[in-house]
């Protein structure tokens, strides 16, 4: 989407000079899951034979003061350069969980969102209690439209979104070879933080550059439940009840 992505230095996808030079030769295969990490040699990064994309969730970075034990695992995050202002602990919670974020299967874009991800995966400490807002943009871009601006705009939405507070996670998707379609979807403290965002300059003008490049495009919102004495994840759809704080 054009954002200026860094996988956690302390988690595996990050290698130095030394290490690529020990790296075994792996030959990615034509057609590759963009959701998972991708292999490198010395030479694939020197002379590639394709490009290839990798797409894992797209983690806002912790508060400066924050100071967390990192995730081990093997499919690291992106993060974003901008940094929250604040976080609550059960949110901070969630952040942990959904490094392992991913969708389910190809057909993400036109699956329900509760069966596209794997919430059923994402475990949250019994004793926290909470609820997030999420919201989903499906969408099919028109032919031959310029991807540079929007992809310009998006980037300086989500930073601007990501300063002022609240936004946990942007995670994006690729259009489905058949149809076109493809899916984005944030996931924030809370609905109110959503709706400030909406109004904030960056945002403005990147809908108003979405409202030309795409052929459709629908909106969906969910509620996130997270119940005290369960460490599973609830998804519903939003019921206009206020949710998150």
């Amino acid at each position: 989407m054009g954002l200026t992505l860094h996988p956690r230095p302390s988690e595996p996808g990050n290698h130095d000079d030394s290490a690529l030079d020990d790296a075994q030769l792996v030959d990615e295969p034509k057609e590759r899951d963009p959701h998972v990490i991708p292999t490198f040699t010395t030479e694939s990064l020197t002379n590639p034979s394709s490009t290839v994309l990798y797409l894992p969730p797209l983690l806002s970075s912790l508060p400066q003061d924050l100071h967390v034990p990192p995730v081990s695992i093997e499919r690291p995050p992106l993060v974003t350069e901008t940094r929250l202002p604040d976080i609550d602990p059960v949110s901070l919670s969630l952040h942990k969980a959904l490094h392992h974020f991913r969708p389910l299967s190809d057909d993400y874009a036109c699956l329900p969102y509760a069966l596209a991800f794997n919430w059923s995966e994402l475990e949250l400490p019994e004793d926290e209690e909470r609820e997030w807002y999420a919201v989903v943009f499906r969408s099919r871009r028109k032919k031959g439209s310029d991807s540079g601006p929007l992809y310009d705009a998006d980037r300086k939405a989500h930073e601007e979104a990501v300063s002022n507070g609240g936004l946990i996670m942007y995670w994006y998707g690729v259009p489905k070879p058949d149809t076109g379609m493809n899916l984005a979807t944030c996931i924030w403290q809370s609905r109110k933080h959503a709706i400030a965002a909406n109004s904030r300059p960056h945002h403005i003008r990147a809908m108003k550059f979405a409202a030309v490049s795409f052929e459709t495009y629908t909106l969906e919102r969910y509620r996130l439940s997270k119940v005290k004495g369960e460490k599973g994840i609830l998804v519903e759809e939003f019921s206009g009840v206020e949710c998150g704080w």
